[in-house]
Formats: structure tokens, C-alpha cells, sequence
């Protein structure tokens, strides 16, 4: 199998202390996602919007990769054969533990974009709802962030590398959020063999092939083990 498809979610990030949506005393919990999720939510309030994400860019700043960010780097680097991750994930612990070309299909909370002009810059620690943008200087700044309701990033090369894959892993993703949660079921059509790796089983349990459950910090360096040498 030499074309490998990663898909991320926040599951493989929980270990390094990012918080999933489902963490009943997380971050997430503290807040409608109405409100700081959404177009709407930031044209009815920016500066609660920026709060909430400058609260989770200095939890992101300040975590670090667990051991699944850095084995899925050793299978990039060992393997004969390609290996895209497509990340949910919003932080850059795969590329801190050593990933390249990760693709962000939810944007990235170190990246800011204006809401009027769509320039894309660096975001710093903090933004502010009055931030202007370098290029247009109007107050429009917003986390470079796909929110409920829009498109995610990159669909066409991430539907291209599907199509050309030889085996389709999902790891640490509920499986109820599209269209992320429907890749399954294309590489499925596609006959392109199928793996879950996950604390527990996702919503999409009954599409995968094989699956195996623990800790992503356990199950992904072993399943890596299997394919490149330590």
C-alpha cells in the first residue's frame, strides 16, 4: 500500500491537553457554539469570538506533541510511499512533532484573516475585534477559522488524494462532523481499505474494516510500528 490518507481529529490531540468537543468540563462547555462558531456569532459579538479563540491559541501555544503526533511524523519519513495527514484540528502539534504538508481543513488558530478582503497574515497571541487588516486596514480581523457553516479548506485536493489512495485511516475523530465524516464512505465505494483508530468507536464505526482502541498515544505509535521500524 503505497498511498497512505490520514484524517485527525481532536482525539489525537487530547493527550497533549487540547480539549474535544465532548469534555463536559472543557473549554468548549463554557460556550454556545452558536456564539463562537459561526458567522453569525461573530458578526453579533466579535470580541467574545476573539476571546474564546485567544484562550485557545495560548492552550495551543502552550501544549506540546504527544507521542501519536510524532509517530505519524516517523511514518511520513519511513514509509516508501506517500502519507497525507488532513488534520481537523486547528492547533500545530503535527507539525511541531515533526509532520510536513499537513492539511488543515479547518483552518488554523495561528493564522488570522480578514472577514472583508479575505488577506490571510500570521495571527499573533492575542487578536482584538478592532485588529485592522494589514492590507485593507479595516477593523475585520477574524481567526482564520472554518466555522459551522462554511466550506472547510483544500476539498478538492483532499477528494484528489482519496481517490488515490490505497488505504484510508481516521484516527481520534468522533465521525459526526461533515464532510470529514463521510470520507469513510467514499474510500469504502472506492474499495480502498479502511482502519479506526480511536479511544472508542465513532459514529462511523460500521464503515471501517478494522479498528483498534486505546489511547492515541498507544495505538497510533503501534500501528506505525508495523509499518517503519522505530
Amino acid at each position: 500500500m503505497s498511498n497512505i490518507l490520514i484524517l485527525t481529529g481532536a482525539g489525537i490531540s487530547a493527550e497533549s491537553g487540547l480539549g474535544t468537543f465532548r469534555d463536559k468540563d472543557g473549554l468548549w462547555a463554557q460556550y454556545d457554539l452558536e456564539d463562537v462558531a459561526t458567522p453569525e456569532g461573530f458578526q453579533r459579538n466579535p470580541r467574545l469570538v476573539h476571546n474564546f479563540y485567544n484562550a485557545r491559541r495560548d492552550n495551543c501555544l502552550n501544549a506540546t506533541p504527544n507521542a501519536a503526533h510524532s509517530a505519524l511524523a516517523r511514518l511520513q519519513d519511513g514509509h516508501p510511499g506517500t502519507v497525507t495527514i488532513v488534520t481537523q484540528n486547528v492547533d500545530d502539534l503535527h507539525e511541531r512533532g515533526g509532520a510536513r504538508d499537513v492539511i488543515h481543513m479547518h483552518g488554523s488558530l495561528l493564522g488570522a484573516l480578514c472577514a472583508r478582503c479575505e488577506t490571510r497574515w500570521p495571527a499573533p497571541r492575542e487578536m482584538g475585534a478592532l485588529d485592522p487588516c494589514p492590507n485593507c486596514n479595516l477593523p475585520a480581523t477574524r481567526p482564520d477559522i472554518v466555522w459551522f457553516g462554511e466550506m472547510p479548506y483544500c476539498m478538492d485536493d483532499i477528494y484528489d488524494v482519496l481517490a488515490h489512495a490505497d488505504l484510508f485511516v481516521a484516527i481520534g475523530t468522533s465521525g459526526n462532523v461533515y464532510p470529514a465524516a463521510g470520507f469513510v464512505t467514499q474510500a469504502r465505494q472506492s474499495d480502498i481499505p479502511t482502519l479506526e483508530l480511536n479511544l472508542e468507536p465513532s459514529d462511523t464505526i460500521s464503515a471501517f474494516d478494522e479498528a483498534r482502541f486505546g489511547p492515541a498515544s498507544e495505538v497510533v505509535p503501534a500501528w506505525v510500528a508495523e509499518w517503519v521500524a522505530a
